[in-house]
């Protein structure tokens, strides 16, 4: 979309885009309807939307560094548990295998269908060509998008009513008025990927195996940009995420959510496009005319060119605090290190004066709003994740098996290696491991249904966190099993020798494979609880508990060192009690006997919980993985 223009369907409004932008994060508001712009007379959004986000927030991110870094040396000086991981870890960086072909397009001023050839990149970016040639010229692209936050709908009926809901007020009053022919039109194998914030792409397959094709790139590549936070193992970088839930927390949103799929600057956007949208809403959409699914778009558009304008922004703003960022980390870890064990000693003393004064509330809000679907829910994820390693395990079995048949059926020196790397690239195969993936969808509902009482509707975050488990599980035993491979084969075997030595890889293999998944699965249910039920404890004692922090603020003040808060101590009490529970929950589920160190070790202090850690874009090179 050109930044200096919106063309809105083919009812022929026209506005210029920077002077909106303008209007919107700087003093001089104005309003439009129709071809008119005119002056607010009292402003809904007020000016530098984006310096007032970064200036409320990054005190939340400045606490969490502190904290991050007093977390980090206490498990550097604690005892160290012993590896858990059986399985080698895959050096292949999460990817997705690239993706290429012809579609059509919906593009152009006026819309029309025209023929693209589209190139899904390994990094998750979609890009689009007028010609094959160009792409293989290597020439810039017609046009591009990174696919974060995007969903696949390949429904046109669904598409045409998620169109009829964005403008509400004139749903089904568009058959009345001019129909817009090409969204009407019917699309054969639609793609339609669509936003809340961001322009919707219109694409056409020739067939239903193409279009099935390119579903399955499409939902890896959101999935692959989507969890980039969640993925990471840098320590220090668990700050953002818990900057950003304090900040909401802040603005009286409790309720885990999926604002946190994407990256850094993409979830700052995503933060502040929610808290613009009801005032955008209001300030634009009565000023849209034309028929309602083509207004639709024109309102997409528009919140294209602002969530582009926010972005910018709150990317300009995380990098200018790099510098800053890198310097604090650098002076916690000179000043807290000497006094680490003194802040703990400090800490679990107020930990547990302030355990005896809010037990009581707590443990009523936990019999009371907690412990009647505590085991349905865990039960459910714990079905859900099984049901999915199991199928990992299938696909893994079959994928040895094969390779010994080659190996055993005297092929060429060509086929086989060409069978070795097709077992080497399972992980990344889209169509076979949506055998597994589809295993965390067909949960999503039930979940959802579930957890929504407590203010829970992160379920696409919970899917992609399965399935991103699952890809990794399946890399890392594939890595494994080709490393113990290599090890054992020499030339000196015979091809019957070397099929044994790859049966006893296999059964090594599996072994260690049961081992990891069997703690993969704990630990992602004992996060996943955490993730729901956490924050719904926390606002329930909202009122009730924090009355009671100014009488211990005091002891933790004389510490002097940000690391120490009496909020941050305040929250350790309250997830070490649910922790309780949660972990008493999972053996009944699980079976004692199953019940690893691991889990047991965990649940009696929250710095060692198996917690998603983060990795923004802006901290790349600052906390090694």
């Amino acid at each position: 979309m050109e930044l200096e223009h919106v063309f809105w369907g083919n009812f022929g409004v026209r506005i210029g885009i920077r002077k909106w932008l303008l209007c919107l994060f700087y003093p001089h508001l104005w309003q439009f309807g129709g071809d008119l712009i005119q002056p607010l007379h009292h402003p809904l959004v007020p000016a530098g939307q984006v310096d007032t986000l970064l200036r409320n927030f990054l005190p939340c991110y400045r606490g969490q560094l502190a904290a991050s870094v007093l977390w980090q040396i206490s498990r550097e000086l604690g005892p160290q548990e012993p590896a858990g991981c059986q399985l080698l870890h895959s050096k292949k960086l999460p990817r997705v295998r690239e993706h290429r072909g012809p579609l059509t397009q919906l593009q152009g001023h006026p819309p029309q269908w025209q023929p693209v050839f589209c190139v899904l990149r390994g990094d998750g970016r979609l890009e689009w060509f007028s010609h094959r040639e160009e792409y293989e010229n290597g020439d810039r692209p017609l046009g591009s998008m990174v696919l974060t936050g995007y969903t696949v709908l390949t429904s046109q009926s669904e598409y045409l009513h998620l169109l009829d809901t964005l403008c509400p007020e004139s749903s089904g009053h568009h058959t009345q008025e001019e129909p817009d022919s090409l969204l009407e039109m019917p699309v054969t194998f639609p793609l339609f990927l669509q936003h809340p914030f961001r322009r919707h792409l219109c694409f056409s397959a020739a067939t239903a195996e193409v279009q099935r094709a390119w579903r399955l790139a499409l939902q890896g590549g959101i999935r692959l940009r989507g969890t980039v936070l969640q993925r990471s193992q840098a320590p220090a970088a668990r700050a953002f995420l818990d900057a950003i839930r304090l900040y909401r927390q802040q603005q009286g949103h409790f309720g885990d959510d999926d604002v946190t799929l994407g990256s850094d600057a993409e979830v700052l956007t995503a933060v502040l496009m929610r808290e613009l949208l009801p005032a955008l809403r209001a300030q634009t959409l009565p000023g849209l005319r034309g028929p309602g699914r083509a207004r639709a778009w024109a309102w997409a558009k528009l919140l294209d060119a602002v969530h582009a304008a926010v972005l910018a922004g709150a990317s300009t703003g995380l990098r200018a605090f790099q510098p800053e960022k890198e310097e604090l980390l650098a002076a916690l870890e000179k000043t807290i290190r000497p006094d680490v064990d003194q802040m703990l000693k400090l800490r679990e003393h107020v930990l547990g004066r302030l355990q005896a004064n809010i037990q009581g509330p707590l443990e009523s809000c936990l019999r009371r709003k907690v412990d009647a679907q505590l085991p349905r829910v865990t039960q459910t994820l714990l079905s859900t994740v099984e049901a999915e390693l199991t199928a990992v395990q299938t696909l893994l079995t079959q994928g040895m098996d094969r390779l010994s048949r080659h190996l055993r059926g005297s092929p060429s020196s060509t086929r086989l290696r060409k069978e070795v790397y097709s077992f080497g690239e399972m992980p990344w195969d889209p169509e076979l491991m949506q055998t597994c993936y589809r295993e965390a969808e067909r949960s999503r509902g039930f979940l959802g249904q579930l957890a929504a009482p407590f203010g829970f509707f992160g379920t696409q975050s919970l899917v992609f966190g399965a399935q991103d488990l699952a890809q990794q599980l399946m890399a890392d035993a594939v890595a494994t099993f080709l490393q113990l491979a290599d090890q054992c084969m020499t030339t000196a075997l015979d091809r019957d020798q070397a099929a044994q030595q790859l049966e006893k890889v296999r059964g090594r293999v599996l072994k260690k494979f049961q081992s990891d998944s069997g703690s993969a699965r704990r630990s992602f249910i004992h996060g996943w609880l955490l993730c729901i039920f956490f924050p719904f404890v926390l606002s329930q004692l909202e009122l009730s508990c924090k009355a009671e922090l100014p009488e211990f603020e005091g002891d933790v003040l004389a510490v002097g060192s940000p690391a120490l808060t009496i909020e941050g101590i305040y929250e350790d009490v309250i997830r070490e009690v649910l922790l309780q529970r949660i972990n008493r929950e999972l053996k009944k589920a699980l079976g004692a006997s199953n019940m690893s160190c691991t889990l047991d070790g965990c649940s009696e202090l929250p710095w060692d919980q198996a917690e998603t850690d983060v990795e923004t874009e802006a901290q790349r090179g600052t906390c090694s993985r």
